[in-house]
């Protein structure tokens, strides 16, 4: 199993819209592309003094599911319309084997 992580941040201000946008429209999304191999997602969230960091973590049989998902650049962030407005930074997305 593949565990696929990504981190990326929003103002405080905009902390609930993309947490919102995550659980109602992003991760439901992604269930709905009913991509062989793909096994649910994890969603972290912490704050700081002037930022928020989200943290996904999305489960995957294979690597060839996770490309099905990304694309053939895997480790490039697949960002929905209309969240771009909402993040200050991110980070590419890293892939590891889940051992336990």
């Amino acid at each position: 199993m593949i565990a696929r992580i990504w981190h990326g941040w929003t103002k405080m201000a905009d902390t609930k819209s993309y947490e919102n946008m995550l659980r109602d429209e992003i991760f439901p999304s992604i269930d709905a592309r009913d991509i062989k191999g793909y096994r649910g997602a994890e969603l972290f969230i912490r704050e700081d003094d002037d930022e928020t960091e989200f943290v996904t973590l999305l489960r995957f049989d294979s690597m060839d599911a996770v490309k099905e998902f990304a694309g053939s650049e895997e480790t490039k962030p697949v960002i929905f319309p209309g969240v771009e407005k909402l993040l200050t930074r991110m980070e590419p997305a890293r892939h590891y084997r889940i051992a336990i």
